[in-house]
């Protein structure tokens, strides 16, 4: 018998860092996305209300490609592997977008290498968390999925700051591309898309996937990849997802419509309150876009450290606990955030880190504790539809409610953001985990 249907064989802590280093890259990616696509939007003549419309990308993608991918991934049979031709494919196109990103003259230009880029992402994401779940134990699990929290709070942080560092190395923040896009922001998309593939292809040959058994490349084989018995599987996953999953959806409604509403919306926000400016050509809106990488550096670098933090916080009082306390903390931090001086910024930036860590970590350990085995890649890809749900649900009502309802004013998207995660604190409560009663073969 195969060791992926008995007992796993236990990694060092070495070996689960390096089979983590690929989040490295991937999370850099997202990274700059979320400081750099609102301002690179307003380069190129956006309107800020019309702003979460552009943002549509991430979501649609995520919703379309990932459960879709994650269900391919569970049937898959390749010579390297089921996970690893999916983190392939998606990290060279990852890496292809980011350096053609800045160079967009155009709004649809960037709009369009925004989904191409998406879509990669998502093609890598869901897989590598299948991955992580198929190698790892019950009992190292959680240091699994914090760690890939930790390397997102690591990368977020990199990709934050590397405009300032830039600058601090000389530099020119004015310098700006034929486009009006600035020159520091596209040396950071290219570092980006180097770090991207480079990162996920060591962790891929580092540490293979564990191989498949003679049984479950039959049950495979008995009844191969196809678009119909994909189908059929997110739905039988769908209408047999286990009730603390769709408890879990609930708190994921409140707190990812909140993270939304923060990284689009944040450096329109300092801009007003700090530099009293809405312009985005403006020096006082440029230097906004610096002081976001350098706050956001902060939080990313504290969501890093509360990441390690966390493992024996979960395993002494659950993750459901850790993850309300942490969502909690976050909230009150988004409501504080437009009204705090400039040199206090970095504050508010501990509870989001902390809010950010647990989401990227808590959420992941809740769901894997509670759901069959051999379904891990249709539910993690199930599971991000509870993350991109909420993102177009806020891209397509904040338009709505941004001028009538907000004052057109940034600052106020940031305290409704932070009032919605409390909400999802307190729905994260209501979450009552429970084994999975089965495992039921692969159909």
């Amino acid at each position: 018998m195969n060791a992926s249907m008995t007992t796993k064989p236990r990694l060092s802590l070495g070996r689960i860092i390096q089979m983590n280093l690929g989040f490295l890259g991937l999370q850099f990616s997202f990274g700059l996305q979320q400081s750099n696509m609102g301002p690179i939007y307003s380069y190129l003549g956006a309107d800020e209300a019309s702003m979460p419309l552009l943002w549509l990308a991430g979501p649609m993608t995520g919703l379309l490609v990932q459960p879709v991918i994650g269900a391919l991934s569970d049937r898959t049979v390749t010579r390297f592997g089921r996970r690893t031709p999916y983190f392939l494919i998606g990290a060279i196109l990852c890496s292809l977008c980011l350096f053609a990103m800045p160079y967009s003259r155009t709004l649809w230009m960037a709009a369009s290498l925004l989904w191409i880029l998406d879509a990669a992402n998502n093609v890598t994401m869901e897989p590598y968390r299948a991955y992580v779940s198929d190698r790892l134990d019950e009992a190292q699990r959680p240091f699994g999925f914090l760690t890939q929290s930790a390397f997102t709070g690591l990368a977020q942080t990199l990709s934050y700051l590397s405009p300032s560092l830039l600058v601090w190395w000389g530099f020119d923040m004015n310098a700006l591309d034929p486009n009006g896009i600035p020159v520091v922001t596209r040396i950071a998309f290219i570092i980006g898309a180097v770090l991207s593939l480079s990162t996920i292809l060591w962790s891929v040959f580092r540490v293979r996937e564990l191989p498949l058994s003679a049984e479950e490349i039959a049950a495979m084989r008995a009844e191969p990849m196809s678009a119909r018995t994909t189908l059929r599987d997110l739905k039988t996953a769908i209408v047999e997802m286990p009730t603390p999953m769709r408890q879990l959806a609930v708190a994921m409604l409140f707190q990812w419509y909140a993270m939304f509403c923060y990284w689009q919306y944040i450096t329109f926000a300092l801009a007003r309150s700090l530099y009293g400016t809405a312009d985005p050509m403006s020096s006082g809106f440029r230097q906004a876009v610096l002081v976001n990488g350098q706050i956001g550096g902060f939080y990313n670098f504290v969501a890093f450290l509360a990441a390690f933090a966390m493992i024996p916080l979960a395993r002494s009082i659950g993750a459901r606990s850790v993850h309300a306390a942490a969502l909690a903390a976050s909230g009150i931090a988004m409501v504080a955030l437009p009204f705090t001086p400039h040199g206090l910024l970095l504050l508010p930036m501990i509870g989001i880190g902390i809010g950010w860590a647990s989401m990227m970590g808590n959420t992941y350990v809740i769901l894997a504790d509670s759901i069959p085995p051999n379904r891990t890649g249709i539910y993690m890809g199930i599971l991000n539809m509870f993350i991109v749900i909420p993102m177009m649900i806020e891209s397509l009502t904040m338009p709505l409610i941004y001028r009538p309802l907000l004052a057109g004013d940034p600052r106020h998207v940031l305290v409704l953001a932070g009032l919605l995660m409390a909400a999802g604190a307190i729905a994260t409560l209501a979450i009552r985990q429970q084994r999975p009663t089965g495992t039921p073969a692969l159909a």
